[in-house]
C-alpha cells in the first residue's frame, strides 16, 4: 500500500480535490486550542484547512513522499508512523481525525485502539470514510483491490462495533457525498 501513495504523492491533492471541511469543522467542534492529530493524513490536504482552528496540528502517515508534500504546506508537524503503533504519549491529542484512510490501515481494530490511547479524556475522534454501502464506492473498492492496495472498507456499523469493543459509544454523525462520518467522544 505504501508504494502506491509514494508514487502519486505529487498529484494526490489535485486528483482527490478539496475536503468537505464544513462537516469536519463542525464534527471536530472547532475551533479549539488543543492538539489535533490527522492520522493517515498524507499530504496534509485536510490538515492545512483545519490548521488555523486548532492549537497545534500533527499529520502522521506511513508514506514519506506524502509527508514531504504535507511539509510544503507549512505549519504542519509531520511524523512518519503507522496508526497501529503511534509514537505519541497517552492522552496527548484533544482531537483526532482520520479522513479517507481507515480502509488503508493494516489492522483497523488495533489502529482505532491506538488512536483512542492517544486521545485525551474529553477529546473527540472523527472518521470520514467512503460509504461502502453505495455502488460507486464498491466500484472504487474493487479497483483498489485490482491495484493490490490492500484496502478493506468497513460499514459504519462495523466501525461503531470496534469502538464498542473498546468500551466507547460511537455514532454515525452524517452521511453524504459518497462518504460517512463516525464520531466518538472519550
Amino acid at each position: 500500500m505504501n508504494g502506491h501513495f509514494d508514487v502519486v504523492s505529487t498529484i494526490y491533492d489535485r486528483v482527490i480535490g478539496k475536503p468537505y471541511r464544513e462537516s469536519l469543522h463542525d464534527l471536530l467542534r472547532l475551533p479549539t486550542d488543543t492538539w489535533l492529530l490527522d492520522a493517515g493524513g498524507g499530504t496534509g490536504r485536510v490538515a492545512a484547512y483545519l490548521r488555523p482552528h486548532v492549537g497545534r496540528l500533527v499529520v502522521s502517515d506511513r508514506s514519506v513522499n506524502m509527508l514531504k508534500e504535507a511539509h510544503k504546506k507549512g505549519e504542519l508537524l509531520t511524523v512518519r508512523a503507522v496508526s497501529e503503533t503511534l509514537p505519541f504519549p497517552d492522552a496527548f491529542f484533544g482531537r483526532i481525525l482520520v479522513v479517507d484512510s481507515l480502509h488503508h490501515f493494516d489492522d483497523q481494530h488495533r489502529a482505532l485502539g491506538e488512536l483512542l490511547r492517544v486521545l485525551a479524556p474529553g477529546g473527540r475522534l472523527v472518521i470520514e470514510e467512503p460509504d461502502i454501502s453505495l455502488l460507486s464506492v464498491k466500484i472504487v473498492a474493487l479497483l483498489e483491490k485490482l491495484f493490490l492496495m490492500g484496502s478493506r472498507f468497513l460499514r459504519a456499523a462495523d466501525i461503531i462495533d470496534i469502538f464498542r469493543d473498546y468500551g466507547l459509544s460511537a455514532s454515525l454523525a452524517e452521511r453524504g457525498h459518497h462518504r460517512l462520518w463516525v464520531v466518538v467522544d472519550k
